[in-house]
């Protein structure tokens, strides 16, 4: 019993001389605990500053981060003043590589709004990547810009926002998910009642290629987040839309389509663009500049003769068909390989018995060949005959204004569209689901107005018809620079 008195005796003395430190028993305290402890004067004079202030930047300072030049190529982006270092992040960004790092060393605010419905969340993954802020003689981006027009856009961004103009009505694409299963349904009931002679087939090709084409426009809505409100929603029902009812992968189209949103006509940044200069050459400015460094890849001065050849009819069933295969291996996208797969599975269980092997291939290519020429002419539209050049690291609305054009609004051009008849009101809030276009486009017309910058709105034949007009005049532009300059 003594011992273990003892012991407990023991475990009550305070570790480190705590009692002999207040005063009682101070040399008892000092002979068992060792040195005395710091008075707490001295403590406090010793303890953690205020943090330090943050680093200040320029614009100067942060343009020279744009990863280009030598090694180590260094990545900064401002967002609200704020300086981001995305060197490594870049990698890891869910909307990948490529269209984060086309903003390096430019203000990326606008983009940062457009692009991401929950900012609160996505703000916190960005706390680690935070180095600075610009210093307070600097403004809020770029002196280059023009400030009045950044800041009248950003308040129409804030009205829209107030006017739910952001806020999907379900109904609208759920009933639009409706009609392409009843498309898809009657393509089959099609040949199974009528059997599978020429009209027949043919009609059951027209109602299969207007599913695909359909189902194109839809996927791109929830590929933008435009239904749900929870992104996990719309990226699963995206990957069934474009996976399962067309046969592509959602990656895929991710990494094109943002870096397209982006930087929309802007070389070497928008993938829209890269036929440029291997099979066409674009915009005047850079068909000059191709004619005056004597290249020439294909006679460009007839390439709005061959665009009826290796344009509208051969891109989906000649490019895409083996690209996307290639993608999902190259990337390991096995989820997306598995959604592809389904389709095939569908089609060839569904479509084989009725058709044959000859047959149901001879039908696949016939739907590609639809689908190709309707999404080639719908999506080059409004983009070809508008402003393409280099990256000039002009204004959010400025960039999407000179690279996008509308189509005149009817039930038509709507529905045969996806509603990128309004083009420019797409590029300009990209989350915005489609059935508000309209709603917003006076609001657009008015800043365009304002600020004299010009809102180009045609009729759908007049959109087609550009396409080839503008092809010609940048071929001659080439031929004249290649000839004589």
């Amino acid at each position: 019993m003594s011992a273990e008195k003892g012991a407990a005796s023991r475990r009550r003395q305070p570790m480190g001389g705590g009692l002999a430190g207040r005063g009682e028993g101070r040399g008892a305290g000092r002979a068992q605990a060792g040195p005395e402890p710091e008075p707490r004067s001295r403590l406090k004079m010793e303890a953690p500053g205020p943090a330090p202030a943050p680093r200040r930047f320029t614009w100067e300072e942060i343009a020279q981060r744009s990863a280009r030049g030598p090694p180590p190529q260094e990545r900064w982006l401002v967002i609200d003043r704020k300086v981001y270092d995305i060197s490594r992040f870049h990698r890891r960004h869910p909307g990948g590589s490529r269209v984060i790092s086309h903003y390096a060393g430019q203000d990326a605010t606008d983009p940062f709004i457009a692009f991401h419905p929950d900012k609160a969340l996505v703000r916190k993954y960005m706390s680690p990547l935070l180095i600075g802020e610009l210093a307070p003689d600097q403004p809020s981006f770029e002196p280059s810009k023009n400030k009045k027009l950044v800041e009248d856009f950003r308040e129409l961004r804030v009205a829209v926002e107030k006017m739910g103009l952001l806020k999907p009505n379900r109904t609208f694409f759920m009933l639009h998910l409706c009609h392409i299963l009843l498309l898809d349904i009657a393509a089959w009931l099609t040949i199974w009642y009528f059997g599978s002679s020429t009209v027949p087939f043919l009609i059951s090709a027209v109602l299969l290629g207007t599913v695909q084409a359909q189902a194109g426009w839809l996927q791109h809505d929830f590929g933008h987040l435009s239904v749900f409100s929870e992104s996990r929603w719309n990226h699963l029902v995206h990957k069934f839309v474009i996976g399962h009812l067309k046969g592509a992968p959602a990656s895929w189209w991710n990494h094109l389509h943002f870096q397209h949103h982006a930087k929309p006509n802007c070389f070497r940044k928008d993938p829209d663009v890269n036929m440029h200069p291997l099979f066409f050459a674009l915009g005047k400015t850079l068909s000059v500049e191709l004619g005056v460094q004597k290249k020439k890849f294909m006679p460009y001065n007839h390439q709005h003769k061959y665009f009826f050849i290796i344009g509208p009819p051969a891109l989906v069933p000649l490019y895409f068909q083996w690209y996307i295969f290639y993608f999902v291996v190259q990337r390991k996208q096995w989820v997306d390989l598995a959604w592809m797969l389904t389709f095939y599975i569908r089609f060839f269980l569904t479509y084989l018995p009725l058709l044959g092997v000859k047959g149901i291939l001879g039908l696949h290519l016939l739907v590609r060949f639809i689908e190709s020429n309707w999404f080639v002419w719908v999506t080059q539209m409004n983009h070809i005959p508008m402003h393409i050049d280099y990256d000039k690291n002009v204004d959010w609305f400025s960039t999407q204004l000179q690279a996008t054009c509308n189509v005149h609004q009817s039930l038509f051009n709507d529905w045969f569209s996806g509603h990128l008849n309004f083009q420019i009101e797409h590029h300009l809030f990209p989350t915005m689901p489609r059935h508000n276009y309209w709603k917003v486009a006076p609001l657009v017309k008015s800043l365009c107005a304002k600020h004299g910058i010009e809102y180009h709105c045609k009729p759908l034949l007049t959109a087609f018809a550009d396409i080839v007009h503008s092809l010609k005049d940048s071929g001659e532009l080439w031929l004249d620079a290649y000839l004589h300059k």
